[in-house]
């Protein structure tokens, strides 16, 4: 399938030009970069959720749960759904797509699962691509599932508007979860299984906790100061509480247009992203990981166990600059 092939059958959001557009990214490289070149002035309408927490607690039905509330009311919905990956062979546990069968059959509806690759925070390196695609397609809603991993959460808040970070009762400390990493990131809080004990006391914990955070929580400069981040509590798999989060969500982009924090939001993402791949390339350049134990071997041998990091990476660095030199030069 050419580029302009490609192209179309995303805007015309055909199932198989998705599904072809994200294993492109997913692979990387030139065609992948050309790809999104083209998609960018296409991007930026849809809503970005990003649904995080730890695992086992209902992530998966919370977002089968807000996809049927979003078609009932006439909106189309991408789900990108990001997997673990196993370390023995590579592949991604698509339990994800297997519990949302039931929605395959929706033209309105697309889900796509997604390896990490031992990604850290849970997020594919290309995940940020795959959501480009998504939003180019013209869908009103894109849900990002993320792998529950505690601290690293933080990668969701940077592929999405939104950030929901979900709980549930019975699974451990989930004040002790919240605070590892993911107080500062959500911009909503839901306790699933509300119908087990000790529901009301997590969201008791989760409110007071917020209270005392108070301005102290999420991301410096983003502009989305006087967001009171909700805590509800919700059963998904009776679907009950699902109407007040889809509100909530709703709410949550109105604020963020109202105050200009979405555009904030989305040119701190960008600069991120520019970070991620200025970092690629750079490694790339220096010969990769091989280059670099090779550069470190070579030192331990010139300075033992007293190499320094600081002035073997100003050496790789100065290498760099003035081999680009030379082929300007040439």
């Amino acid at each position: 399938m050419s580029l302009e092939s490609l192209l179309e059958g995303i805007a015309a959001r055909e199932p198989r030009a998705l599904g072809r557009a994200i294993s492109l990214v997913e692979r990387g490289g030139e065609a992948a970069e050309k790809l999104i070149g083209r998609l960018r002035g296409r991007t930026g309408r849809a809503r970005l959720v990003g649904v995080t927490g730890p695992p086992g607690v209902g992530k998966s039905t919370l977002v089968e749960g807000l996809a049927r509330l979003e078609r009932a009311a006439g909106r189309t919905v991408a789900v990108l759904a990001v997997d673990p990956t196993s370390p023995f062979t590579g592949g991604a546990l698509l339990g994800d797509r297997l519990r949302m069968q039931a929605l395959y059959t929706d033209p309105g509806v697309f889900i796509r699962s997604m390896a990490t690759r031992g990604a850290l925070g849970g997020l594919a390196a290309a995940a940020h691509d795959a959501v480009d695609v998504l939003d180019a397609a013209g869908f009103d809603l894109v849900l990002v599932e993320t792998v529950g991993v505690g601290q690293d959460e933080v990668d969701a808040a940077r592929a999405v508007d939104t950030v929901v970070v979900v709980l549930a009762p019975g699974l451990g400390d989930d004040v002790q979860a919240a605070k590892a990493g993911l107080l500062e990131i959500a911009d909503l809080f839901v306790v699933n299984k509300a119908d087990l004990e000790g529901a009301d006391r997590a969201v008791k914990d989760l409110r007071s906790m917020l209270s005392m955070a108070g301005e102290a929580r999420g991301f410096a400069g983003d502009g989305a100061e006087g967001w009171d981040v909700p805590v509800l509590a919700v059963a998904a798999s009776r679907g009950e509480g699902l109407e007040a989060v889809d509100a909530a969500l709703g709410a949550h982009r109105r604020h963020l247009d109202s105050t200009g924090a979405l555009a904030g939001r989305r040119r701190q993402r960008l600069a991120l992203r520019v970070e991620g791949v200025l970092h690629a390339r750079l490694l790339a350049e220096a010969g990769g990981r091989a280059g670099l134990e090779a550069l470190v071997r070579e030192a331990e041998t010139e300075a033992g166990a007293e190499a320094d990091p600081y002035r073997l990476a100003d050496r790789v660095f100065r290498g760099l600059v003035e081999r680009r030199r030379e082929e300007v030069a040439g």
